[in-house]
C-alpha cells in the first residue's frame, strides 16, 4: 500500500515517538493493568474473608443460644485466629465471653475479652470489651488491674461508663471519696438522655453524694 506524503510524515513521526517513549508507555500500562488485578483481587479476597468469618459467627452463635460451651471453643477459636481483623471477630469475642460468663467460667470468660481489648479493629468493641473485663475483675476482687483497664485517656463517647465502672471498683475498695468522684465525673460525661444516668444518680444518692 502507498501512502501519499501526510501519511509517510505521520508514520514516521509515530515511529519516532514509539521508538522514544514506547516502552515506558508498556510498563506504564502493565503497571496499570497489574493494579486494576490487585485491586479487583483484594475485593474478592475480602468478600471470601466475610463469608467465611459469618458463616463461623452464625455457628458460634447458635452455640451460645444452645448453652454448648464445647461448639463455643469451637467455632471461636478459628474465627479469633483466621478472621480476628473483621467485625465478626469482634461480635465473636463478646459473644464467646458472654457463654463462658453464663456457664460460670470467669477465666475463660476473660480469653476473648482480653483478645478484644487489644485486636478488635472497632473502638466501640474494644471499649465495651474492656467494660465487661473490668466488671469480671471486680467481681474477682482484682481492684487495681480493673483500674488499669478502665483508665484510657481518650475514650470518647464511652468515657461515662468507664467513670462508672471505676466509681463501682473504688466503692468496692471501701474508698468512698473517690468512688463519689469517679461517680460525678460519670454524670459529667454521661448524655442527657443516657440509660445509664439514672443508675449512676442513685449510686451517687446513696453515697450522700447529691
Amino acid at each position: 500500500m502507498a501512502y501519499d506524503l501526510q501519511e509517510q510524515d505521520q508514520l514516521d513521526a509515530f515511529k519516532a515517538f514509539w521508538n522514544r517513549y514506547g516502552n515506558l508507555l508498556l510498563t506504564l500500562v502493565t503497571v496499570v493493568l497489574l493494579a486494576i488485578a490487585g485491586w479487583r483481587g483484594w475485593g474478592w479476597w475480602q468478600q471470601r474473608q466475610a463469608a467465611e468469618a459469618a458463616a463461623l459467627y452464625e455457628q458460634l452463635r447458635d452455640a451460645v443460644d444452645k448453652r454448648d460451651v464445647a461448639r463455643v471453643k469451637q467455632a471461636s477459636g478459628p474465627l479469633f485466629e483466621g478472621y480476628g481483623g473483621t467485625v465478626y471477630g469482634s461480635m465473636g469475642a463478646l459473644l464467646a465471653a458472654r457463654a463462658y460468663h453464663d456457664a460460670g467460667d470467669l477465666r475463660a470468660a476473660k480469653a476473648p475479652l482480653a483478645w478484644a481489648v487489644e485486636k478488635a479493629g472497632d473502638l466501640e468493641y474494644r471499649m465495651l470489651a474492656r467494660l465487661r473485663l473490668a466488671g469480671i475483675l471486680l467481681d474477682e476482687q482484682a481492684y487495681d488491674e480493673a483500674l488499669k483497664l478502665l483508665t484510657v485517656p481518650d475514650a470518647g463517647a464511652f468515657a461515662g461508663a468507664l467513670a462508672d465502672r471505676r466509681g463501682d471498683v473504688l466503692l468496692a475498695q471501701g474508698k468512698r471519696e473517690e468512688a463519689r468522684a469517679a461517680y460525678r465525673q460519670a454524670l459529667e460525661a454521661l448524655e442527657p438522655g443516657s440509660a445509664l444516668r439514672p443508675l449512676v444518680q442513685l449510686k451517687l444518692d446513696a453515697l450522700g453524694g447529691a
